[in-house]
């Protein structure tokens, strides 16, 4: 296996990975964050470059040192106390907006689709439709913060948006060239095993599950709506 991609493709990546951690402190406004997102993002690239994760036939897969830590560090955040203070601070505005760069990571997907280097099914026209969670979240936090739709609304959008991207997260997983591999044997998804490509599960993923349940919680919580 090997990476082949256009350097646009590859500086579009990037840009959508630091727009994500942008994002990601400005709901968070943790210094903390910040910090472990920049040395885990430095991580895992250095250890995607020397061509690690492209040694897919191992059992358990070495993919799982991606995925695990960040979705484990998510979990967490839901049940701990540290956690959940961290979750009641973020912004909500932020939070929401943040899902604006799955329009970008679409792009990249389709492009990488070109390239042969993810599946079809990978893509909007390949039935993952997670680019309408990135459309319409700057809709959805206007609507919100006008007042003219309430946290019942948010949440339900919230919930849409959710399943959307498991459903891709899912598609990616079996569509790797895993030992449970399940689909798309012709044109697997690849380039999720190399630098910068690995950072979509390893950082934007995540980033993007961890917005959602901080929506969940705040949407089932009675605060007041925002001010103008």
């Amino acid at each position: 296996m090997d990476l082949s991609v256009s350097l646009p493709l590859i500086t579009l990546f990037l840009a959508t990975a630091l727009i994500t951690l942008i994002l990601l402190v400005k709901a968070t406004h943790s210094k903390a964050v910040w910090i472990g997102s920049i040395l885990w993002i430095l991580l895992q690239s250095a250890v995607a470059s020397t061509g690690f994760y492209t040694k897919t036939s191992a059992l358990p897969p070495r993919f799982l040192l991606v995925i695990a830590p960040p979705l484990l560090l998510v979990l967490v955040l839901a049940f701990l106390p540290a956690g959940k203070r961290l979750i009641a601070t973020m912004d909500l505005k932020w939070t929401v907006l943040l899902h604006s760069v799955r329009i970008l990571v679409e792009i990249c997907l389709y492009w990488l689709f070109l390239f042969k280097q993810v599946p079809a099914l990978m893509t909007f026209e390949g039935g993952n439709l997670d680019i309408l969670a990135g459309l319409t979240a700057p809709i959805v936090w206007w609507a919100y913060s006008k007042q003219f739709v309430g946290k019942k609304f948010l949440g339900a959008w919230n919930v849409i948006c959710f399943l959307s991207v498991m459903n891709a997260l899912i598609r990616a997983m079996l569509s790797a060239p895993f030992p449970f591999q399940r689909i798309a044997f012709n044109q697997p998804t690849v380039a999720i095993l190399y630098f910068p490509f690995v950072l979509l599960p390893a950082f934007i993923v995540p980033s993007v599950l961890l917005c959602h349940l901080v929506i969940l919680r705040k949407t089932l919580v009675a605060t007041p709506q925002p001010a103008l």
